[in-house]
């Protein structure tokens, strides 16, 4: 694999993760799950290394992820990045990330079910997403996407 070739592969996944974190903070959801393979799986993490939530599928991931959004303002930021390049069509890479949700004071924090989210008013956290990454008929999807925490806030 040439030098571009691997430059390219790299700007493919940036691009997946930018288009994730623009889809999460404008809540099209049904679009930010069409970025996951159909039996992709999504699992973000506590502090602890314990599952917040488990998902699988892009319907469940849409919506999970929405059910736990609501309406809340959501802030996603990605930053540094590593790309490990498996082969042609497999990516592991690595996404340091800071998050915000906020409620609107209107909105009624709710516990999910088949979750440990609390329920929250505001969450800020820091961590990092790692993502599996396949390409399918020229598309690069989202396989398996884990997002560890070094730091998560919640007010209640």
């Amino acid at each position: 694999m040439t030098d571009l070739e691997k430059l390219k592969i790299t700007d493919d996944i940036r691009t997946v993760m930018a288009k994730y974190v623009r889809n999460a903070d404008n809540k099209n959801f049904k679009e930010l799950a069409g970025l996951f393979t159909s039996d992709g799986t999504f699992v973000p993490l506590d502090v602890n290394g314990d599952a917040l939530v488990e998902m699988s599928g892009r319907a469940e991931i849409a919506g999970k992820i929405a059910a736990s959004v609501g309406q809340a303002t959501a802030i996603h930021h990605l930053f540094s990045f590593e790309v490990d390049i498996l082969s042609p069509e497999k990516v592991h890479a690595v996404f340091s990330m800071e998050d915000r949700l906020i409620r609107p004071e209107s909105e009624k924090s709710v516990l999910l079910n088949e979750s440990n989210v609390p329920a929250f008013r505001t969450l800020h956290g820091f961590g990092h997403y790692h993502g599996d990454f396949v390409k399918i008929d020229n598309t690069w999807y989202i396989e398996k996407l884990v997002q560890t925490r070094l730091k998560l806030d919640f007010t209640y």
